[in-house]
């Protein structure tokens, strides 16, 4: 299976580092993001885990559980979080998801069905495709993916500025320009005719005809 933009989310049951869940039922009616890692105990997976731990708080503020899922057993994660906070100061205080026979992994299509049924004598190289974020609507819809190499950490302020636009664009006609952060000018939807957009955002700026800017409209 390959998943894309606006798909249903893969629903599973897993452990995690916090109890049992059942995926779709631990995000409730909010935002998800789930972040992948090819197997514990590996240095930029260390720093991810730590920083994300950090941002929790600005995850809160926009409705937005955060979980994180490594190609290991429960009990593996529960001895690198030692080393997390040792490396970044930062407390993991979110769930990781124990994902020993790879079946998550295969779900979201980070390892392909071939790859068997245990993470056992596995490396990180075998695992180098687990490093996928998924943003989940609360509509249990995949509204955004990533796919990062072993080498390079994420950029996860980039996570909380893409879903600070998503949830923008879910409530009002608009979109987003490059670049974009909260509080700029929006483009408004082409689905808006110019006399709507008017009573809708004000008077706007006509770029060109399909490219209309406006103040970002208030909750």
């Amino acid at each position: 299976m390959t998943l894309r933009i606006n798909d249903i989310a893969p629903d599973f049951t897993a452990d995690t580092t916090e109890g049992p869940i059942a995926f779709h039922e631990w995000i409730g009616d909010g935002w998800a993001v789930l972040f992948s890692h090819p197997k514990d105990f590996t240095p930029i997976c260390t720093t991810e885990l730590g920083t994300m731990a950090g941002l929790k708080g600005e995850f809160d503020k926009r409705n937005t559980k955060i979980i994180g899922i490594s190609v290991d057993p429960v009990e593996n994660h529960k001895k690198w979080k030692g080393d997390i906070h040792k490396a970044t100061g930062h407390e993991v205080n979110y769930p990781m998801i124990g994902d020993q026979e790879l079946k998550v992994a295969k779900l979201f299509d980070m390892l392909p069905s071939t790859a068997g049924d245990t993470s056992e004598g596995r490396t990180p190289a075998d695992n180098q495709t687990v490093r996928s974020v998924f943003i989940i609507g609360p509509d249990k819809k995949v509204k955004l993916t990533l796919t990062y190499p072993m080498t390079t950490g994420r950029n996860f302020r980039e996570i909380l500025r893409a879903i600070d636009s998503m949830q923008l664009t879910a409530n009002f006609p608009v979109a987003t320009p490059a670049d974009w952060m909260p509080g700029e000018d929006i483009v408004i939807a082409g689905s808006v005719s110019d006399e709507d957009a008017v009573k809708r955002f004000g008077a706007f700026d006509a770029v060109l005809p399909y490219l209309r800017k406006a103040k970002q409209p208030s909750a």
